[in-house]
């Protein structure tokens, strides 16, 4: 399966990503070898092969779950650009 240029318009336009007409031949181009090479693996015969999560084996690699004391209210709202007594300030993205 190649990729049209239309294919790749449309993922830039996803992306917010303005692209210029030699950038969109040459990602249509790059994006379709990714495309093939994907499909090329899809080939292999994995009838026999066991689903992995990690190519290695690796147990509890978390560290310690160590309760301390949390930092203050204030603490936390001296970083915030905007911010009132309680809580940050941040614009409505909802409505009002």
């Amino acid at each position: 399966m190649s990729l049209s240029l239309a294919d790749v318009q449309k993922v830039a336009m996803l992306a917010r990503l303005q692209l210029s007409d030699a950038d969109l031949e040459r990602m249509t181009s790059q994006l379709g070898q990714i495309v093939d090479y994907v499909n090329q693996l899809a080939e292999l015969d994995t009838e026999n092969v066991s689903p992995l999560s990690h190519a290695g084996e690796l147990v509890n690699v978390f560290a310690d779950d160590n309760p301390r004391p949390s930092l203050t209210r204030a603490e936390v709202l001296s970083g915030a650009p905007k911010q009132d007594e309680e809580c940050y300030r941040v614009p409505a993205v909802l409505g009002e």
